[in-house]
């Protein structure tokens, strides 16, 4: 546990403790209006805490870096694949076509600079 998470345990166990505390009195002094504005705190407190817990379920749970998934390794594998073999594809027209040239005795078209 970091110190950050530390602070903020210690700074809502006194948030809650201040305002139970606080209605308390507040009942046992017969002060609605008091009452009511740590009831308010109390309530707007543990929403918040409700919101912030299905926020962080909702974010989708990411993989440590460096490692994927078993799935997604294959999917890479399989991609890759299927690209070098369209690449070997292309080469061997080209090499065709090429030959084809040369038995007909075509000129080869000029080649660009790169």
């Amino acid at each position: 546990m970091t110190f950050g998470s530390k602070f903020w345990r210690l700074a809502i166990g006194a948030f809650t403790f201040i305002n139970v505390a606080g209605l308390a009195y507040a009942v046992a002094e017969e002060e609605e209006m008091h009452a009511m504005l740590h009831l308010f705190l109390l309530l707007l407190a543990l929403a918040a805490y409700v919101g912030w817990r299905v926020a962080r379920r909702a974010q989708p749970a990411t993989p440590p870096q460096g490692q994927l998934p078993e799935a997604r390794i294959e999917y890479l594998q399989q991609s890759v694949d299927a690209m070098a073999l369209e690449l070997e594809r292309i080469g061997e027209a080209q090499r065709f076509n090429d030959k084809l040239r040369a038995e007909r005795g075509e000129t080869p078209p000029p080649k660009k600079d790169q």
